[in-house]
């Protein structure tokens, strides 16, 4: 946000400071100041002089000499400039002094041209009559000015005065960095109330005067807004009469000084009044809307509108459009239409100041390809409540330029106001938040500078609706640190109990998976989480698979990275493959990593984030060496002994022979299994390759790190050993199984200590030896009872065809 000095000073006229304490002391209230411009500089020892005599140069046909007054003396310069003339009165440099640049308006040099006095032809020369250019500027912020020559005074000046303040650029711009939240801080009126508070000065925003005659603007105008949600207030005036000139010069001069270009006291009060209360506006020409009707509402799809640029542009239906009783005449809040715009032929205008949703104004004016000025005001999010304000400003200012006749009334459609905003006033929790100790009085000083109110009766804050970044007490903490001075909160420690720092149980549980992983040889990996759509015909995953149905990314980098993963594998066999290629012989990886699950195609709310933890390894290593590794977590996990292995079918991506869900409590927490041979195929691998996959969300509410520790046993054990015989398909998983139901409180341990098959052992069967551990805690056992556990236990298996060996 650029602002001139000088043009602060017109709402805080007792301000008096340097640019550059102005824009120091600016900063430390909270306005971060990027940069200081001075228009005067490197513009030294320049007057006004009055040209009283020209004559031709005896030498050189193009050169003339002028006697020009510079106030206290007259003085001889030559020039050659073809437009001076006797009696004009323009800037002159003396001898000695600067000037910023040279008449071509290329860049200017840093420390300026220092000008002398010297001979042209022959013919003494004290001084140099300037360019506008010399001067620093362009005829862009000063059109008055000749294509090529001296810049003429057409002001009441007289001989001697300073030609730089006559100019209007004996001033500074001070550049701010404003936050998108502080909007009221994009207009010059927000950034005056700013240094009037910060400086404790007086502030004085400009009187509007009541305007209009005795005419109802509604005679003249009817508007319906259809999309309230994007336009919560459209306020318009209509201004008959027109009469285009050029806008007076102290408005020129501010307007060129924020870098805007003067075109005529129309367009000019526009953007005026845009820069003054960051409200932009928009004119119309009347008679060419038809109907007399404005109508707000959102483009339809494909409309094509050709825009004040002369472009032709495609809408979609998130647009807002503004149209007339028949056509778009313009997009709200960015740009209007070539159809409606103003031309010198203007009879009757329609003034326009309304309130657009920022969102939508962001959106759209990136998916047309276009951004203003206007959008990118409008973009932020501007108060409802200062449309009208604007509005009433501009017809002022057309009033007293005299461009046109102002019909009486206003158009104002709005029908949710802003509602008032109060916050209650809690000094303590704000002295608190902010380690200070001001009283309640100093704060509602604060406030009160920047105009927030105060309800005594119920102690609340009252907000003005400009300041849309106060919401809750830390806000107007924020408040009270600017004012009271970034620099005088004095240092203090941190204060509150101390607690012991714990990490959250799923943490835990996750590192001690990783720790047992590490452990056993393997390293962590990291894959991403857009996969290819391709990948489920790479695992084999049947068409109906519940894992195709995943998220699509609606901007993805391709297709290799177009869904969302719901199966962990693809990532894990491309790494191990990826080691094979390059001849590891023997990989261990782990991953932790989430699936998107979604809950409906397409989505309508979150998908289930789920984490996994995927193991996979190849080279000397099988089925059991994997299982081993996830009994070994379970263990560390208070788990141990409570999982049960299933064979199943049901991965089409592991062998159907050597996979299983590993359950606790009947619930599936994780899968285990080899690779399918078809599945290495399609990852180019050859061996054998080991997968378990646990979800974790299942496995941390079962885990526990809680340990019951018992005494040394005082009495001793019966041991039994089990030698059976059992067909091969038998697991001894079962067997442990019957030995855990029927073995009660006095089986303390179980142990397999032989599995047997060979000539001495039926074909089809198998051999397994056990050793049975029985205790108990108060008093020695007896035969008798460990034996009658022993026939529970053999009467079971026997269920299963399991016998004991002879």
């Amino acid at each position: 946000m650029d602002t001139p000095i000088s043009w602060i000073k017109a709402y805080v006229p007792d301000l008096d400071c340097t640019p550059q304490e102005y824009a120091d002391k600016m900063t430390l209230s909270g306005s971060n100041m990027e940069s200081v411009t001075y228009l005067d500089k490197n513009l030294e020892k320049i007057v006004v002089g009055k040209i009283e005599k020209i004559e031709k140069h005896p030498d050189a046909d193009k050169l003339i000499i002028c006697q020009v007054n510079v106030g206290d003396e007259t003085i001889q310069i030559v020039t050659g400039a073809p437009n001076v003339s006797e009696g004009d009165l323009v800037p002159v440099v003396l001898d000695g002094g600067r000037v910023a640049g040279g008449h071509d308006g290329g860049k200017n040099p840093e420390d300026g041209i220092k000008i002398k006095k010297g001979k042209l032809r022959g013919v003494e020369s004290f001084g140099m009559m300037c360019s506008i250019e010399e001067l620093g500027s362009s005829r862009d912020m000063y059109p008055e000015a000749p294509e090529y020559g001296i810049y003429i005074f057409n002001k009441d000046v007289k001989p001697g005065d300073d030609a730089v303040e006559a100019l209007g650029l004996r001033d500074a711009v001070v550049e701010f960095e404003i936050t998108s939240n502080r909007v009221d801080c994009f207009s010059m009126i927000g950034m005056a109330r700013e240094a009037a508070a910060t400086f404790k000065k007086d502030f004085y925003p400009p009187v509007v005067t009541k305007t209009g005659n005795d005419e109802d603007v509604n005679d003249y105008i009817k508007v319906r807004v259809e999309d309230v949600d994007l336009c919560p207030r459209y306020t318009a005036r209509v201004v008959k009469n027109i009469k285009l000139a050029p806008s007076p010069e102290w408005m020129q001069r501010r307007l060129s000084a924020m870098g805007i270009r003067p075109i005529n006291n129309l367009v000019d009060i526009t953007n005026y009044v845009m820069e003054e209360y960051g409200q932009p506006m928009h004119a119309y020409d009347l008679d060419t809307i038809a109907n007399k009707e404005i109508v707000v509402r959102r483009a339809k799809a494909g409309d094509k509108f050709t825009t004040l640029d002369g472009e032709e542009r495609t809408m979609d239906e998130n647009v807002l459009m503004i149209c007339d009783g028949e056509k778009e005449i313009g997009i709200a809040g960015i740009m209007g239409g070539a159809n409606s715009m103003v031309t010198d032929d203007i009879k009757t205008l329609l003034f326009e100041a309304a309130c657009f949703d920022g969102t939508n104004i962001r959106l759209s004016s990136k998916r047309i390809g276009l951004r203003t000025d206007a959008s990118g005001k409008f973009e932020k999010g501007l108060d409802p409540e200062n449309a009208m304000a604007a509005m009433d400003r501009a017809c002022q200012l057309i009033e007293e330029l005299g461009a046109g006749e102002v019909v009486g009334g206003a158009v104002d459609v709005y029908p949710n106001p802003v509602k008032q905003i109060r916050l209650p006033l809690e000094v303590d929790k704000m002295n608190a938040l902010l380690g200070t100790n001001v009283s309640k009085e100093e704060v509602l000083e604060y406030f009160a500078r920047i105009e927030l109110g105060y309800d005594e009766a119920t102690n609340e804050v009252i907000v003005p609706s400009f300041r849309q970044d106060l919401h809750r007490m830390a806000d107007l903490a924020e408040e009270v640190a600017r004012f009271y001075g970034y620099d005088n909160i004095p240092v203090t420690l941190p204060n509150g109990e101390s607690t012991a720092g714990k990490k959250p149980f799923k943490i835990r549980v996750e590192d001690v998976c990783r720790n047992v992983a590490e452990q056993n040889g393997f390293s962590g990996g990291m894959t991403y989480s857009f996969e290819s759509p391709k990948v489920f015909d790479k695992l084999l995953l049947p068409e109906d698979a519940k894992e195709r149905q995943a998220i699509e990314i609606s901007n993805p980098l391709g297709e290799d990275f177009s869904i969302m993963r719901t199966v962990s594998l693809n990532g894990m066999l491309t790494s191990l493959a990826t080691n094979l290629a390059h001849r590891n012989k023997n990989v261990r990886l782990y991953e932790f990593g989430n699936i998107y699950i979604p809950k409906a195609l397409p989505l309508t709310e979150l998908p289930d984030e789920r984490m996994q933890m995927t193991l996979g390894m190849y080279g000397e290593c099988d089925f059991f060496t994997l299982k081993g590794v996830v009994e070994d977590m379970l263990d560390s996990l208070g788990l141990g002994g409570t999982s049960e292995y299933t064979p199943t079918t049901k991965h089409p991506f592991l062998h159907p022979g050597r996979a299983a869900d590993v359950t606790i409590d009947g619930e599936k927490i994780a899968y285990i299994g080899q690779i399918h041979p078809e599945v290495m195929d399609n990852y180019n691998m050859k061996g054998e390759v080991y997968v378990a996959v646990i979800d974790m969300p299942t496995l941390v509410p079962k885990a526990t790190f809680d340990r019951k520790y018992e005494g040394v046993a005082k009495f001793p054990a019966m041991k039994r050993d089990l030698s059976m015989v059992m067909k091969k398909d038998i697991f001894v998983g079962q067997l442990e199984k019957i030995f855990k139901d029927k073995g009660g409180k006095l089986l303390e341990s179980y142990e397999l200590f032989d599995v047997y098959e060979g000539d001495q052992i039926e074909k089809g069967y198998k051999s397994v030896a056990y050793s049975l551990t029985f205790r108990a805690k108060d008093r020695t056992l007896e035969d008798a009872e460990v034996s009658k556990i022993v026939e529970k236990i053999l009467d079971e298996l026997k269920k299963l065809g399991v016998e004991l060996r002879a």
